[in-house]
């Protein structure tokens, strides 16, 4: 296989974190899952980020110096080209309310809350990239075809 098609075939999934430690920890997470990855340090950066790369996955911090990482969610929501792409939050933030919210309203992919292990990130942003649902706390049902998590 040449380099390029090696390239090619690889997912993109970009990660909007402001704290440059965590950005790192999160590729450190992920190495070795043969995925692009790109990181932004804000919420600006995020947006003309994910129109330029169009990645395959979006983790996104909610707490950024510039902009509450829901309005980077929002506005993916409202491109078209973007609407579609899995998010993943990745956040301090992570009382009861804020996850049902994420999980239930804004329908993420999944409501990570840092810090969290490392096999957790991998096995959410693998079913994410293959269009599967999370298994949260290691545990999931379906029902009518629909994923649900079971709290613990």
């Amino acid at each position: 296989m040449l380099s390029h098609e090696r390239t090619a075939l690889k997912k993109k999934v970009v990660i909007v974190e402001d704290d440059a430690d965590f950005r790192t920890l999160v590729r450190m997470m992920l190495a070795g899952d043969d995925l692009e990855i790109i990181a932004i340090a804000d919420g600006t950066g995020a947006m003309d980020a994910i129109r330029q790369h169009r990645p395959d996955l979006v983790i996104l911090d909610l707490m950024l110096p510039d902009m509450n990482g829901w309005e980077i969610f929002m506005a993916m929501r409202d491109e078209a080209e973007s609407a579609n792409i899995p998010v993943i939050i990745l956040s301090c933030v992570g009382t009861r309310h804020d996850r049902s919210f994420g999980l239930q309203v804004a329908r993420v992919h999944d409501y990570l809350v840092k810090p969290c292990l490392p096999s957790r990130l991998r096995a959410s942003v693998a079913a994410a990239l293959n269009n599967e649902a999370p298994a949260l706390g290691g545990q999931a049902a379906t029902v009518n075809n629909r994923a649900l998590a079971l709290q613990n």
